[in-house]
């Protein structure tokens, strides 16, 4: 079983910058492909981000295109997600997901381990 531990969520002024992180342990060697998705209260998850754990496909969600960027560290079996110029209707909790198939897919249904999430608030 993979574990997952978010971080890096917080308040911050719109237009400002946040960087989450998301640590995997367990079975970590697992992971071949990792996500980031988003969820505000009430409503289904939306995908953000997803990439190949070893590149090259990355995919981006149409919600915040062009304001964010996925990466991983490997060797720290850590998934990013640097936001950038965020927004107040940015204000939801985002969450990882780890794929043990090298397929980047943006359907939260197609992930099974998901971390606990980070809540990320922007005022205006």
């Amino acid at each position: 079983q993979v574990q997952l531990v978010e971080s890096g969520g917080g308040s911050v002024q719109a237009g400002d910058s946040l960087r989450l992180s998301c640590a995997a342990s367990g079975r970590a060697f697992s992971i071949l492909a990792m996500a980031w998705f988003r969820q505000a209260s009430g409503q289904e998850r939306e995908f953000v981000a997803a990439m190949g754990r070893f590149g090259p496909v990355i995919k981006y969600g149409e919600s915040m295109k062009g304001r964010v960027t996925i990466s991983t560290d490997n060797a720290k079996n850590t998934l990013f997600l640097q936001m950038n110029m965020l927004k107040p209707e940015d204000t939801v909790v985002y969450y990882c997901a780890p794929r043990q198939s090298n397929t980047v897919v943006v359907s939260p249904s197609m992930y099974d381990v998901w971390g606990q999430g980070a809540q990320v608030t922007v005022s205006s």
